[in-house]
């Protein structure tokens, strides 16, 4: 019956909700986005590999993720740029990117660079 008792309760209090939501952006400014999911999160601050920075467009598709009882936006969801596993492109919202090819080529803004 103690076994029982401990095994519901152990199972019980180690399930929990996903800490993590898919949502949109409503805006960014100043290193945060106001993103819109099963609730509406403000303020928020951007999560980014070192030495990478940016400020993600209104409508981008993200992910907010509650870590140590505060949420960060961990990015935006990535969309297909006909890129080969292994490869890397770099844009904006204004059309400007750099893409850095598997088989060694860097494109910049389509043009090939050496």
């Amino acid at each position: 019956m103690v076994k029982m008792w401990i095994l519901n309760y152990i199972t019980k209090n180690s399930i929990t909700d996903s800490l993590a939501e898919k949502g949109n952006v409503k805006g960014a400014g100043e290193g945060c986005v106001q993103i819109n999911a099963a609730s509406d999160y403000s303020n928020i601050p951007i999560a980014a590999p070192y030495g990478i920075s940016y400020v993600p467009t209104a409508g981008e598709e993200s992910v907010v993720l509650c870590a140590g009882g505060e949420n960060i936006c961990l990015g935006t969801v990535s969309k297909d740029k006909n890129l080969q596993p292994g490869e890397i492109m770099l844009y904006s919202a204004g059309g400007a990117s750099i893409e850095l090819k598997n088989d060694g080529n860097v494109y910049i803004n389509g043009r090939a660079v050496s």
